[in-house]
């Protein structure tokens, strides 16, 4: 028997102050994240960020909030279940989030006692990064070598280049009809440029890869590098022409983040007439706040005060049969 493992980032349990706050301070202090010395990033963490933020972040995830929960987990598990389907009964689906619920360490600990022969990890994150992928494959690790009899392990870092994954996004991004559109984003989340810095072990930064038009050997890891490719691959398919599209990273923290950044890109455009933007976001194959609040409301407000007429949201894949497909087919592969 197989087990499989998927691995979403989290979601807090309710959009009260109380359970955002939870959910924050174990996502920032996680040293993958906030990469800063350990008494620096829990006085950064603990007592200036979470506390200011919470209660900011509880009236997002209010409007984030359907009657079945937190999308992001709703969409998770049904895809879960949908891939047990698919795969039937020589594998066993298990969905932990890397923080809050469902824990790792509860899900691992159930995994545990099944005994399997092998178990297929996979991070539900396209395009690899330390501050998810990395981190969701370091915890499951920790945790699995506690164990005294530690199965045959197989880990999937990244997929941004599986042609299912895409082809999943293209049958999405066609129900808008993207010749429509005067101009089509490509928004991935928002990174620190150390985080991509901290990729090659040539000691040369990001910026001295060219990743921004080509993935070889040394950038494969970059998620920059990946999110270009992603959408490359995605351009080709939906025949959108280079001058027509523009790669861009949102929720950023500072000016340190990855460029540009989908809000000011997102202005631009409007100022510039633009009046019609059809927004892809590869990175999140579930739809949570980054998409439905950030890009789906925020942006759309925001381009509408700056003259756009319309912004529309592609959806995620969340548990579109393409989708559930391309992940039962990732996992035998």
């Amino acid at each position: 028997m197989t087990g499989v493992l998927l691995i979403q980032l989290g979601t807090p349990d309710s959009p009260s102050v109380h359970d955002v706050r939870k959910y924050l301070s174990e996502f920032l202090n996680d040293p993958r994240v906030i990469d800063i010395p350990y008494l620096l990033r829990k006085i950064l963490v603990n007592i200036i960020i979470v506390p200011f933020r919470a209660p900011k972040s509880a009236k997002l995830y209010q409007k984030l909030w359907t009657d079945k929960g937190s999308p992001l987990l709703f969409y998770s598990e049904s895809l879960k279940e949908k891939v047990q389907s698919a795969l039937g009964n020589n594998f066993e689906v298990e969905l932990a989030m890397r923080y809050q619920s469902p824990s790792l360490d509860k899900v691992l600990g159930k995994m545990q006692k099944r005994g399997y022969e092998r178990i297929i990890i996979l991070p539900l994150f396209p395009q690899y990064a330390s501050a998810s992928s990395g981190s969701a494959i370091e915890k499951t690790l920790k945790i699995i070598k506690r164990w005294w009899v530690i199965p045959e392990l197989k880990i999937i870092t990244q997929f941004y280049n599986n042609n299912e994954y895409i082809n999943s996004i293209v049958e999405q991004g066609l129900k808008y009809n993207p010749a429509d559109y005067d101009h089509i984003l490509f928004s991935y989340h928002g990174l620190p440029v150390r985080h991509v810095d901290k990729v090659y072990v040539d000691g040369k930064p990001c910026s001295d890869h060219n990743c921004e038009f080509e993935i070889n050997e040394s950038n494969k890891y970059c998620y920059k590098a990946a999110c270009y490719a992603t959408t490359r691959l995605l351009a080709g398919k939906l025949n959108i022409p280079k001058e027509k599209y523009t790669v861009c990273f949102q929720s950023r923290l500072n000016k340190k983040w990855l460029e540009p950044f989908t809000d000011k890109v997102i202005i631009d455009l409007a100022q510039k007439g633009i009046k019609k933007l059809l927004v892809f976001s590869p990175a999140f194959v579930a739809d949570c706040l980054e998409t439905i609040v950030e890009v789906g409301s925020d942006y759309a407000i925001l381009f509408k005060k700056n003259g756009g007429t319309r912004l529309q949201l592609v959806e995620s894949l969340n548990d579109t049969p393409a989708w559930v497909s391309a992940v039962k087919n990732l996992i035998l592969s």
